[in-house]
């Protein structure tokens, strides 16, 4: 029996707007943790709690503010994922927490590590949904990015990328977001949160599966819990965020946590943009171009980036390279040029190499930082744009055989 006996809302089927745009029937991260809560005989997960969420929770068992600071720093500080671990609290502190509390983590379902040092989890969270995380290290391996993900499948269709091809199944809490670093933490050992300067995993990239914007109050939500400065204190310098192109919702980004802001670009005009990213058509360039230009903060120190898949023939030209920088005149930015990773049944090709730092050469030639991002974790399916949970392509591939051979499935997502 699967998980959708519980929660049946996560069976309906989603409809697709013409801007390519998936929408949910429901808020379905609500639902999962009420799923979690009943796994758990009704305990709350303190994870993702906010501050005053965490007060407000520990007040209700008596206990004063200060104890807060306490439990706060045990669990972020230090990792513990139990109670009894928390020393300085009394026994029946420790087991009243206990009895009303849990402190959960996704589990780390698959483990899988690159020839380069790439590392990619499948993490299953309580409902028995499941995405995937990475940690990228840079290339002397002294520290490195964790590329986070914000829903199970994706919101968007845009064409080139496999998580894409995955439906949107829930939106990730914002528990199941700071738990995958929190997990990934777990698989290196690093707690307690080390300084700033000594952090192996020492970046966030809110750029696995999913759109975090249309995700946008757990994200952001899970965003401050990462940087506040008694737990995992990563600074906000140190996290990036990757949209599509949600404009209304990168202004209120910028206004709550303004964090750094990567846009997924990959076209010069509209004409190209719209056909291999139907977000455009709800958000086209010109409203997108004047999102980035107002993002507070955005200056020649701190400038945006812009992603740029590079795609044979669709958006790698010479006048293409011309128009792009037309397009982004004025505006602080630099570009990410990422050679097209290849996945089953895609209908892109990859740029050639030379085709590819031709371009690179063309936009640093009209003033502009365009390196050329070296593929990482090719051989794990963990470079950008190949997500896609295994547990999803399982469930296709049983699924096609259960029908080749005549079998209804009434059971499945």
């Amino acid at each position: 029996m699967t998980d959708a006996a519980t929660a049946p809302a996560f069976a309906e089927t989603n409809s697709t707007t013409d801007d390519g745009i998936e929408k949910l029937p429901l808020q379905a991260s609500d639902a999962a943790t009420r799923v979690a809560a009943a796994a758990d005989h009704g305990k709350r997960d303190l994870i993702g709690l906010s501050r005053e969420e965490l007060g407000a929770a520990l007040a209700e068992l008596g206990e004063k503010p200060f104890r807060v600071k306490q439990v706060w720093q045990w669990i972020y500080n230090r990792g513990v994922t139990d109670f009894a671990s928390m020393s300085s609290l009394s026994k029946d502190l420790r087991a009243k927490l206990d009895e009303h509390f849990v402190i959960r983590r996704p589990v780390r379902q698959v483990e899988q590590t690159s020839e380069d040092g790439t590392r990619k989890w499948l993490m299953r969270f309580a409902d028995g949904k499941e995405a995937e995380t990475v940690y990228i290290p840079d290339m002397d391996q002294t520290r490195g990015s964790v590329c986070i993900s914000s829903q199970v499948g994706c919101t968007l269709t845009c064409k080139f990328c496999h998580t894409g091809t995955q439906l949107l199944v829930r939106n990730l809490s914002s528990a199941e977001i700071v738990g995958q670093f929190m997990a990934a933490r777990d698989s290196y050992g690093e707690w307690p949160s080390p300084t700033d300067e000594s952090r192996l995993l020492s970046n966030i990239v809110m750029m696995g599966m999913g759109e975090p914007l249309y995700n946008y109050d757990n994200v952001v939500k899970a965003l401050k819990i990462l940087v506040d400065g008694d737990g995992i204190a990563l600074s906000r310098r140190r996290i990036t965020l990757s949209t599509s192109g949600v404009v209304p919702e990168m202004y209120r980004l910028g206004a709550d946590i303004n964090v750094n802001l990567a846009v997924s670009l990959h076209a010069p005009t509209d004409e190209i943009r719209s056909r291999i990213m139907p977000i455009n058509k709800k958000y086209p360039l010109a409203e997108l171009m004047k999102a980035c230009r107002e993002y507070p903060g955005v200056s020649n120190a701190r400038r945006i980036t812009f992603e740029y898949v590079m795609l044979k023939d669709v958006n790698d030209s010479d006048a293409d390279a011309r128009e792009l920088a037309r397009l982004v005149k004025g505006i602080p930015c630099k570009f990410n040029l990422i050679p097209f990773n290849a996945w089953p049944g895609s209908a892109f090709e990859c740029s050639s190499w030379n085709r590819i730092h031709r371009f690179s050469d063309l936009l640093a030639d009209l003033g502009f930082t365009a390196p050329i991002r070296m593929p990482r974790g090719r051989d794990i399916l963990a470079a950008c744009g190949q997500l896609k949970s295994a547990s999803e392509r399982e469930r296709k591939s049983l699924l096609k055989a259960r029908l080749e051979a005549g079998i209804t499935d009434d059971d499945h997502d």
